[in-house]
């Protein structure tokens, strides 16, 4: 409780800080227990409650989509050591328009093998927490075609068992890798904030709700356990909301 109030009033350390770290204490404790009885953990008649502000998602704007989709290849190039023949087809363009579509954590992204995207590129399965297996598509005729030629390429160069995406020295890209990425690539186009991974999850949910797509396919597209969770990007649509009343257009259709 000393160390709670340490954090709380002499660092003033933010809410997400503070339940981190007492996470962190209380998930090793219970380790030690585990291991030796005869040390019980601190926690074990200790209940604190931090209260954490929940934020709303912030998804990137589409004007600053569209810069990024357009703009020229060369990300890779200039993070490669040793550029290769895959390079010239601009990978992290290639990884940023799978974000957007599929909606994927960075994390389930770099972790695919070549084995697990079909043969025509349509549509892979992707691990998510807990190791749960999901079949993710991937839409849109184009995008379909350039992973499919990436793919070819890959396979030549790689089993079945191989990852998909590799980092320059030939190993699997690590998502911190491709977050280097994409702060070299916010820094060229002047984006601030900083473009990350998991805003693109955020823009994929919150531009198929402003589509009209219903908020259960969103919520199986993100592999959401709750729909509680999904909900949040149903506030934070504006864009859908204003589409909605202007087909609605109420005060007309009292005047008619």
């Amino acid at each position: 409780m000393d160390y709670h109030r340490h954090l709380r009033d002499d660092l003033e350390a933010k809410p997400a800080t503070i339940e981190r770290r007492l996470v962190t204490l209380k998930s090793y404790f219970a380790w030690r227990a585990d291991r030796n009885c005869a040390l019980p953990s601190p926690f074990a008649d200790v209940r604190i409650a931090v209260r954490i502000t929940r934020r709303l998602p912030r998804p990137i704007e589409r004007d600053t989509l569209k810069a990024v989709l357009k703009s020229p290849v060369g990300v890779a190039d200039a993070l490669t050591a040793k550029p290769t023949p895959c390079a010239m087809q601009d990978i992290t363009i290639l990884m940023i328009k799978l974000l957007i579509v599929t909606g994927l954590r960075i994390s389930e992204l770099t972790n695919l093998r070549l084995g697990d995207v079909s043969t025509d590129a349509c549509q892979m399965i992707v691990r998510g927490k807990g190791n749960k297996e999901q079949i993710v598509f991937v839409p849109n005729a184009e995008l379909q075609a350039a992973f499919r030629r990436y793919c070819t390429y890959r396979a030549k160069h790689g089993s079945l068992k191989s990852p998909l995406f590799l980092n320059a020295v030939g190993r699997r890209l690590r998502s911190q890798t491709f977050r280097k990425r994409l702060r070299v690539l916010s820094k060229r186009l002047g984006i601030m904030p900083h473009l990350t991974p998991h805003r693109f999850r955020h823009s994929a949910a919150t531009l198929l709700i402003e589509e009209g797509i219903d908020i259960r396919m969103v919520q199986a597209l993100l592999g959401h356990a709750s729909l509680k969770t999904t909900e949040i990007y149903v506030r934070v649509s504006n864009h859908a909301l204003r589409r909605a009343l202007e087909r609605a257009d109420v005060l007309n259709a009292l005047v008619e």
